[in-house]
């Protein structure tokens, strides 16, 4: 398979493989948001007998995945960007707003989306799974790296609604991509009112609230002693 993204043919069937975890639950909220013409498929590549299947779509074998006959695309920020151009929508930013767009991808990948992670992981993700006991420290670090995001992104959502220009972007969703996992991630986005408002527009927007309505998406495996939701 090439490693070039050919243009798709019009009528070519296209197909997001996703589960419920942060990163394929960001790309299924971005196809329900632009109303893409792709079929869901729940999918998961490291269960036995599949990894087969799916290593010539994708060699890490990670989701989401975009695939189509004689093609496909992994990363939520590819598909994404590919998603927005197929729907000629510029919530994938390209105008002169696009430097500002990749700015915050970038920013958030590094500070904010990654402190969010670092928490979800070791609350969320390693109690479902049971691959390890919570490491307070690794926790404590994560918050403190949430804090200093967050503080920033307080400060530049003071007079405006949006991370770029004045209507929702590629950019909002990517830098909340841990935030529906809050209620067992438990960081204090209440502490922050401009951030806690920017996140409860998002979730005024039906695609991000509920990216899984009428899918078949099986739900990820109980947290033990799930804490209760927090500020969300």
């Amino acid at each position: 398979m090439s490693d070039r993204v050919e243009a798709m043919p019009a009528g070519t069937e296209t197909k997001l493989y996703f589960s419920r975890n942060p990163n394929p639950r960001l790309a299924v909220a971005v196809a329900r948001h632009l109303e893409a013409q792709v079929t869901f498929e729940f999918a998961s590549p490291f269960a036995p007998g599949q990894a087969e299947r799916f290593r010539p779509l994708n060699p890490n074998l990670s989701l989401p995945i975009l695939a189509w006959p004689g093609g496909s695309l992994w990363e939520a920020d590819a598909i994404a960007c590919r998603l927005s151009r197929d729907a000629r929508s510029n919530f994938w930013r390209s105008d002169d707003d696009e430097p500002d767009m990749i700015r915050w991808l970038s920013w958030g990948k590094d500070n904010f989306a990654r402190a969010c992670d670092m928490v979800h992981f070791e609350r969320g993700t390693k109690q479902r799974y049971q691959i390890g006991p919570i490491d307070a420290e690794k926790v404590g670090e994560g918050l403190d790296a949430f804090g200093n995001a967050a503080a920033i992104l307080e400060i530049e959502l003071a007079e405006r609604q949006w991370l770029v220009g004045t209507s929702v972007s590629y950019a909002d969703f990517r830098m909340a991509t841990f935030l529906p996992f809050n209620d067992v991630a438990g960081l204090p986005l209440g502490d922050y009112p401009r951030v806690n408002s920017w996140y409860r527009r998002l979730e005024a927007i039906d695609a991000w609230r509920d990216p899984f309505r009428g899918l078949d998406a099986p739900r990820l495996p109980p947290v033990p002693g799930q804490v209760e939701p927090h500020e969300l």
